[in-house]
């Protein structure tokens, strides 16, 4: 599904103009993206938890040239899907 065919979908089932939950959903990814970027989680129940991870820093290798590299520790978004999500899909 693609963000055009996602904004379509919610405006059916909201009842609201495509404009309108187009910008409902620009807004939503937006708080996330802002709220995980501050270490926040965003917690849905029933739906799942989005929130940053830590990777630590770690020893790598060149594919094309078989050297050894370092890769630096970062962080990460990541998505956890609740169990009532989880369970739609048994």
């Amino acid at each position: 599904m693609t963000k055009t065919e996602l904004v379509a979908a919610l405006a059916e089932k909201a009842e609201v103009s495509k404009k309108d939950a187009e910008k409902v959903l620009n807004a939503f990814v937006e708080t996330v993206q802002e709220a995980v970027k501050a270490d926040d989680k965003v917690q849905l129940v029933g739906f799942g938890t989005f929130e940053s991870r830590a990777r630590s820093a770690r020893e790598g290798k060149n594919p094309q040239t078989g050297e050894k590299i370092q890769i630096a520790a970062c962080k990460v978004p990541a998505f956890k899907a609740g169990k009532a999500f989880k369970d739609l899909l048994k």
